[in-house]
């Protein structure tokens, strides 16, 4: 095994333990349970700072600059690479993954986001207090007393 497969293979670990905490936070937002949100955050930060080392590696090793297209062109110049080439497939399919179970996250945090803004808004909202009208028919202020309010 090349040098290279062996990093693409520790990136596919890595990508594959990413994939995996996001589908735990999906379950945990499924099933509300908010509390364990700030771990699995955690965890995933961590993920991401190993991913982007290894990245960084890869490139460095290979002399590539960052850039859209730059591995495959690499590989296109490098054809004895086929192991290299079939391990960045892999890791390209679980990378499309990881982003796909990352936006449906998005989308469950935020419509648990939007809920609980619409019960706090239920919950903090004033009453709406029916207008009194005095004697002539002109509004009066509510008085702040139940009683009198709504006599």
């Amino acid at each position: 095994m090349s040098a290279l497969s062996a990093l693409i293979e520790r990136e596919i670990a890595l990508i594959s333990r990413f994939v995996s905490v996001l589908h735990e936070e999906q379950d945990t937002l499924k099933h509300a349970r908010i509390s364990e949100l700030p771990s699995l955050t955690a965890e995933k930060a961590r993920l991401v700072d190993q991913l982007n080392a290894l990245e960084a590696e890869r490139l460095t090793t290979l002399g590539l600059e960052r850039q859209p297209g730059a591995m495959e062109g690499w590989l296109k110049t490098h054809s004895t690479e086929r192991q290299a080439a079939e391990l960045w497939r892999q890791l390209l399919e679980l990378a499309r993954q990881a982003k796909t179970t990352h936006d449906l996250n998005a989308r469950l945090l935020d419509m648990h986001a939007r809920q609980t803004s619409e019960l706090l808004a239920a919950l903090t909202q004033q009453g709406e207090k029916p207008a009194l009208y005095s004697a002539n028919g002109q509004t009066l202020a509510a008085s702040g007393s139940r009683i009198i309010d709504s006599a």
